[in-house]
């Protein structure tokens, strides 16, 4: 079940990066769940990681690993997290980056992990080493669709986009990839996001780019406001496309290049609701007119992840009242009810914090019954404005939560 999920275009190979696939058999013996991206020389990397208290070990350790500037291949596994897995969890997670660094004349600290799935079970060490000899022999430009596929877990279909810029005359290739379904409410990062370019950009750059890229994009959605153990969402830069050398945040080809990935992440970011567990809506959460961007934020999020919303949006009743109710409790000091009003769509449903005079029910129910919608929220406190996408709550989404381990 996704809502309006756009299907893969055509993606483009960026030069620099090989990638590969295959079947380990850690959750299903039906489908690809290793995949290995390879990196050319020079290749800068820059990423941002769940802030969770539960971190898994692969999540250090691959920060770890960027932040030092060596990496020259990423790891990933599907079906299991490797979180809640203590020492012997972080010992897996290099023991296996030891096996992909010596398939491919690597050193060890050359490889990041990463992994999703189940959570508090060990990797199964033998039967990923197996399939990462597979697939450090099958590297190929043009496998970003298995890969893609590879990194999925509860979701539906793969996601992944291609864009193609021009930076100072010069073509620059973006591909990016994603996963996430459930257990969605990134900080600081993503479930699991990738995206690569062949620009000519300093490591410094890459790594404010990485950060505010994933602000525009992956940290402004929400399923279920649940931040998972094992998020991450890395920014691979190889310079290769020749490009005159990316060194200033201030310059317009940093902006240009930002604005190019802030695109390909947002639409990632937005299929991931789309895809959402069991999610039948798509749904926009708009506020402004607040005093602040994080307010607006800050009431955008409790209105996106109160339960109580999402199952009316889920049976397409506008009880609007449950809309004030989130507002009211998401913690503005001072909150003035008679400056507050509520849009769905450009409906207008609540006034001066009441009524509107000419609502009547069957206009919301009408707006309501649609697959994508906006709920939009005037404040009445400043100028800022903020926007999550989040999704409804089905009994889609229990059942397939009630089942996971089974």
């Amino acid at each position: 079940m996704s809502v309006n999920l756009p299907p893969m275009g055509e993606l483009y190979p960026v030069p620099g990066v090989r990638l590969a696939s295959c079947g380990a058999a850690i959750k299903s013996a039906d489908r690809d769940d290793v995949a290995l991206l390879v990196f050319t020389p020079g290749t800068a990397l820059a990423g941002v990681f769940t802030q969770s208290g539960f971190r898994a070990p692969p999540v250090d350790l691959a920060e770890q690993r960027i932040a030092a500037g060596k990496v020259r291949a990423l790891l990933i596994n599907s079906g299991n997290a490797n979180a809640a897995t203590g020492i012997e969890g972080l010992e897996d997670a290099q023991h296996l980056c030891a096996q992909a660094a010596s398939a491919l004349g690597l050193e060890d600290e050359a490889v990041a992990p990463f992994s999703t799935g189940v959570i508090g079970e060990r990797l199964p060490v033998e039967k990923i080493a197996g399939a990462i000899d597979t697939c450090a022999g099958q590297l190929d430009p043009d496998s970003w669709a298995a890969v893609a596929g590879a990194i999925m877990t509860t979701d539906t279909a793969p996601k992944a986009l291609s864009e193609v810029v021009e930076i100072d005359g010069v073509q620059v290739t973006i591909t990016g990839i994603a996963k996430g379904s459930g257990m969605i409410k990134p900080d600081m990062a993503t479930m699991l996001a990738y995206l690569c370019c062949d620009a000519a950009v300093t490591a410094s750059c890459l790594q404010q780019m990485v950060r505010a890229v994933a602000d525009a994009s992956f940290n402004r959605i929400t399923i279920d406001g649940d931040t998972s153990t094992n998020d991450s969402f890395v920014l691979a830069a190889t310079g290769v496309a020749g490009n005159v050398l990316v060194d200033d945040v201030c310059s317009p080809a940093y902006q240009i290049l930002q604005e190019s990935l802030v695109r390909v992440a947002q639409l990632l970011a937005q299929s991931v609701v789309r895809d959402g567990e069991g999610a039948t809506k798509f749904v926009t959460v708009a506020v402004s007119g607040g005093a602040s961007e994080a307010e607006c934020l800050q009431v955008a999020y409790t209105v996106a992840e109160s339960p109580l919303v999402k199952t009316a949006l889920f049976a397409s009743d506008p009880n609007w009242g449950r809309f004030c109710m989130a507002i009211g409790r998401a913690g503005l000091v001072d909150l003035d009810q008679s400056r507050v009003s509520v849009f769905l769509d450009k409906l207008c449903i609540v006034q001066q914090g009441r009524q509107h005079p000419d609502y009547q029910e069957a206009d919301g129910a009408s707006v309501m019954a649609n697959d994508e919608l906006t709920i939009r929220i005037e404040l009445g406190r400043g100028e800022a404005c903020a926007e999550v996408w989040t999704s409804d709550l089905s009994y889609e989404y229990v059942r397939i939560n009630a089942e996971y381990r089974t």
